[in-house]
């Protein structure tokens, strides 16, 4: 439901980002120099020299195999801040996880405490599931970018503002093991930038939706609070047009 009048409704400001706290350097336990505070690792890129993107145990799962991917040894708080070929880094990352145990991956990306997030280093999270989601159909998108081979657009039923879908343009049924999918998450990390750039550093979530037959990243900015309509009735009010968010993100 699109409903632009919806956001001047009282008490209808944006959540956003908690600021950095003096202690998060030194409490962080991602940080290059702090390995020692995390379960020993099940993978390091690159293998040899300084690691760029770490993977651990989550020390906290909600299901029997959880592992969180640190994006980076530099202490950033958000895949905007992500740089050189860190992007990359982390979608091999998962890649290499997900073909070395059996089952189906869900992978997802919390960014500040409204989305869910409990530590604000930079990070994803590797959940094996007991089984694959029901498939869902390709939406139809308001695209703003489309290079031939990855489209990224803003759903015509997008729950909320800004809403976003990176997809390969033809089906791709090789899943989390694409190799577009580095480059989708380069793009990721690029419209989560433009994002800050419009908005500011909004919370967020991300996850990679796949299946046999194709894959997609969706980015959900926490641009408003769900409340009771959303979560109990499934119908979520968007106050902004697709096509109108589409053009901000082209251009942010």
């Amino acid at each position: 439901m699109i409903a632009p009048g919806r956001a001047k409704r009282p008490g209808a400001a944006r959540a956003a980002l908690d600021p950095a706290t003096p202690e998060e350097l030194e409490t962080c336990p991602f940080c290059a120099g702090h390995e020692e505070r995390t379960p020993p690792q099940t993978l390091v890129l690159p293998d040899d020299g300084d690691w760029r993107v770490r993977v651990v145990p989550n020390l906290y799962p909600a299901l029997e195999r959880q592992e969180v991917v640190v994006h980076s040894r530099r202490h950033i708080r958000s895949l905007a801040e992500l740089e050189g070929d860190e992007p990359e880094l982390i979608a091999r990352a998962w890649q290499l996880r997900a073909a070395a145990e059996p089952g189906y991956v869900h992978v997802l990306v919390n960014e500040g405490r409204e989305a869910g997030s409990s530590l604000p280093h930079s990070h994803s999270q590797l959940a094996w599931l007991p089984e694959a989601p029901p498939p869902r159909a390709r939406p139809r998108l308001e695209p703003f970018h489309d290079d031939g081979t990855l489209v990224a657009g803003c759903p015509w039923a997008g729950r909320l503002p800004y809403e976003t879908v990176v997809a390969p343009v033809k089906p791709d049924s090789s899943g989390i093991q694409s190799e577009l999918l580095p480059r989708a998450v380069r793009l990721l990390a690029e419209i989560v930038a433009r994002l800050h750039a419009i908005e500011g550093p909004v919370p967020l979530n991300a996850w990679l939706e796949h299946d046999n037959q194709d894959w997609r990243l969706v980015l959900l900015p926490r641009t408003t609070i769900l409340a009771g309509l959303e979560l109990g009735a499934g119908i979520f009010v968007n106050t902004l047009p697709p096509e109108e968010a589409a053009a901000r993100l082209a251009l942010g």
